[in-house]
């Protein structure tokens, strides 16, 4: 069973959500909080599997409410799936900075509720291909203002940079898998290893850092 908190201020947000997930059979809502104050609490007394995170809020935003439970260790296990409207959200980069693993607009199907809740929850998918490619094109088709090398390149094995670059060009893991003449598991193990050396909790993490670090620059 996937345990999940709903964090939103508005309360018809919070029980549609409630409702939609109520109704699957792996799923249960196990609480709700109005504010990112109350989300963090809540975190810690309930400890779900999945917090479905609203950005905007009173008295702390989502933003830093992610920051908090990611970096708490007793809540190593609990993803952060941050709930927003995609095409306006101008703070998802800093969601993802802060830990989150993924998002799903707040028009999107019940169905595609269901499933980024428990993509997430399986650690597959976090991040979809088609909404990794949404988010170069949204937020790096222009260098970032500082370069920030990131020691923890310096780890990467050559396969690795590869794979890195790839998936910050957008490609699934079929298509590294295709470009580079490997398995798809092979480049679904490559993935998990790259993320893992460079502490990102996803894909979209993956991107920030190719882009930040300069490893990689908008147009190439």
């Amino acid at each position: 069973m996937i345990s999940v908190l709903v964090v939103d201020d508005q309360a018809l947000i919070r029980q549609a959500v409630t409702d939609i997930l109520d109704e699957e059979d792996d799923i249960e809502v196990v609480g709700e909080a109005v504010n990112g104050r109350a989300a963090v609490s809540a975190t810690v007394r309930l400890r779900p599997d999945i917090v479905v995170m609203d950005i905007r809020m009173p008295e702390l935003d989502g933003i830093g409410a992610t920051a908090q439970i990611c970096a708490t260790p007793e809540l190593s296990d609990t993803r952060v799936l941050v709930l927003t409207t995609f095409e306006e959200d101008e703070y998802l980069v800093a969601a993802l900075r802060a830990g989150a693993s993924g998002f799903i607009g707040k028009g999107a199907e019940p169905e595609e509720i269901v499933r980024a809740v428990r993509a997430v929850h399986a650690g597959d998918a976090l991040l979809s291909p088609v909404a990794t490619r949404a988010l170069i094109d949204r937020f790096v088709t222009t260098p970032p203002a500082d370069v920030r090398p990131l020691p923890e390149l310096a780890q990467l094995t050559d396969r690795e940079r590869e794979v890195l670059l790839l998936v910050a060009r957008g490609r699934s893991n079929q298509e590294i898998a295709e470009d580079l003449v490997i398995s798809p598991h092979t480049a679904k193990t490559h993935v998990n290893r790259t993320m893992a050396k460079l502490y990102a909790h996803d894909r979209a993490q993956l991107v920030i850092i190719a882009y930040e670090s300069g490893l990689l620059v908008p147009g190439t």
